[in-house]
């Protein structure tokens, strides 16, 4: 029988940092360190960016050029000098950013240039256009396409991180076995039928899932308050997004 416990959470990631931190290190002389952690943020919102620049009528080669030329001038330490996380939240920054990019369109049209000097960042760009194409029926503004790919990016590292903590205390198969139950699904294991699979009873079960969706929110208000300035702010980023979400 698998008992559920307190798990203690594995080496510190990067939520435990805040991504202004983050900024801020790699636009200073924050050495290798920040500049490989920057492209860790990177890599983590290339989606909705991504999204963002679809939506505003690219098509998929022309978008990932795009958002590649757009994450590799924010690597570039100069473009971060002014970054200040007074003026707002990380997520506005970003999307404030990739507009200013495409609005300095000599500038796009460069960064974009096939065979150029563009970084290429190592990411899946065939599962990020097969997920944009779930999308195409939503006729929302490129904006709102933005913050709804942003939340359900923080959701999904949120479950990637929970993942990793199961595992790394023992629990890979209970998670596998109720992490269903995170999320508003018709694809949720029935408990009854989680309490045969492990040889648990009934109660242990809900009890489990109960700790796994406090765990939760708990990671999905630390992924939060990486974004935010000012600690204050959390609660009402997270009301705002869990606003747009439920409005998909």
């Amino acid at each position: 029988m698998q008992q559920d416990s307190v798990m203690t959470p594995p080496n510190p990631s990067a939520f435990q940092s805040t991504h202004w931190s983050v900024v801020l290190r790699a636009g200073g002389d924050g050495g290798e360190d920040a500049r490989s952690a920057l492209g860790e943020l990177c890599q983590m919102y290339w989606y909705p960016i991504y999204a963002f620049v679809r939506r505003r009528g690219n098509n998929h080669h022309d978008a990932v050029d795009l958002t590649q030329g757009f994450f590799t001038q924010l690597l570039e330490k100069h473009s971060l000098t002014h970054a200040d996380p007074q003026n707002g939240r990380f997520r506005a920054f970003l999307l404030a950013s990739v507009k200013n990019f495409m609005a300095n369109d000599w500038r796009a049209r460069r960064a974009v240039r096939r065979g150029g000097n563009v970084t290429t960042m190592s990411v899946d760009n065939d599962a990020f256009r097969q997920q944009y194409q779930q999308q195409l029926a939503d006729a929302c503004t490129p904006e709102l396409l933005f913050e709804r790919s942003w939340i359900d990016t923080l959701l999904r590292s949120g479950i990637e991180r929970l993942r990793h903590e199961y595992g790394h205390a023992g629990k890979s198969v209970l998670f596998d076995a109720i992490h269903s139950h995170l999320v508003t699904s018709s694809e949720k294991v029935p408990q009854a039928d989680i309490a045969d699979q492990l040889g648990m009873t009934k109660a242990a079960v809900a009890m489990s899932i109960h700790r796994l969706r406090q765990r939760y929110a708990n990671v999905i208000r630390e992924a939060i308050g990486s974004t935010v300035a000012d600690p204050e702010d959390i609660e009402d980023e997270l009301g705002r997004l869990l606003a747009v979400f439920a409005a998909t």
